[in-house]
């Protein structure tokens, strides 16, 4: 897919961002930044949050009427919009995230209202990748992450179909040059492949994971099957620990008007797609003496290796012990098999 674009995605991005951020049509939240480990050595953003914890809120909200939440990507607002794509026929609006904690976020959603947990479509994998292209043709600005959030359990909060996309030199912008974070996506193509298209993971991780190298230049087909594949392999793992662990609780949803009956994240690079089924959103967070100091969510970008928190109870408990973080993971994952 051609965005056609008249100028540089990268250019128009940067420009709605400072404009949007100077007239307050976005609040942006910083963050404090620390590395943490997996016991296997496979690295991880802490971020600490606590704009989040008091994120604003309409004052007249106990005033309306109760009725069904705001779509913010239908009909976004001017101060946000970033461009309709592609120009002729658009099938999808890019607009920039209300409330960042990385500058730049920004969010490719479908035109029509489309539902969030209902399967992508091969038009949304092609206009996600025509992004990701875009913004690496110049080198300068870095590679760009995607990921998508579907279901309960998988840190999704709009119902109307979109995937969101961060900058990777900013995710690093506040990171110390002695760490060697990357996106974590990356790291689940380590193990060589036998054969193209051959599904991959990486042992470090201790929950079910699935990547796929993509081709230098995948056609949307080639995209929307990598897509299904990823998929399949996902909703058989949660078959499978649903089956073999009959008191954990896990049920498949309710799949009746096209949802899917599994939470997953998807992320993909110019280069990769990889897929996470997931049980639940989140998990408590317990200090050295097993006291409940707070809790942690996470959404896609699980996939790039980062996690957030807003209460520094939490940012202090996960810093001083790093061993909680594979239990986090296994969590909120499928145990690997």
């Amino acid at each position: 897919m051609q965005l056609g674009l008249e100028e540089a995605l990268p250019s128009l991005v940067k420009a709605k961002f400072a404009t949007a951020k100077a007239s307050q049509a976005l609040i942006f939240s910083s963050t404090e930044l620390s590395i943490l480990r997996t016991k296997s050595g496979a690295p991880f953003q802490l971020r600490y949050c606590p704009a989040l914890a008091k994120k604003p809120t309409d004052n007249n909200d106990k005033n309306k009427a109760k009725g069904p939440k705001p779509d913010p990507f239908d009909n976004p607002s001017e101060g946000l919009l970033i461009a309709n794509i592609p120009t002729a026929n658009a099938s999808h609006v890019l607009v920039l995230n209300k409330y960042p904690v990385i500058p730049q976020h920004f969010i490719i959603a479908t035109k029509l209202n489309k539902q969030q947990t209902h399967m992508l479509e091969q038009d949304d994998l092609a206009a996600t990748h025509a992004c990701l292209r875009a913004w690496e043709e110049n080198k300068q600005n870095g590679k760009l992450f995607a990921f998508f959030n579907s279901g309960e359990h998988s840190g999704a909060s709009q119902a109307h179909r979109h995937l969101q996309f961060l900058s990777v030199d900013e995710m690093k912008r506040d990171q110390q040059e002695s760490s060697s974070w990357d996106p974590l996506i990356g790291r689940m193509l380590e193990n060589p492949a036998k054969e193209a298209q051959e599904l991959r993971t990486n042992p470090e991780l201790p929950f079910a994971h699935y990547a796929l190298q993509l081709p230098q230049e995948p056609s949307p087909e080639t995209l929307y099957s990598s897509y299904n594949k990823l998929y399949e392999a996902a909703a058989a793992a949660v078959r499978s620990y649903i089956s073999s662990s009959q008191d954990s609780g896990l049920e498949l949803h309710p799949s009746e008007g096209g949802s899917s009956p599994i939470s997953y994240n998807l992320a993909m690079t110019t280069s990769v797609m990889a897929i996470v089924p997931r049980r639940n959103e989140g998990t408590p967070i317990k200090n050295n003496q097993g006291v409940e100091v707070g809790s942690v969510a996470l959404n896609g970008t699980l996939l790039a290796g980062t996690l957030m928190v807003k209460l520094e109870d939490e940012w202090n408990t996960l810093r001083n012990d790093e061993l909680q973080l594979d239990g986090i993971l296994t969590a909120i994952g499928i145990p690997r098999q």
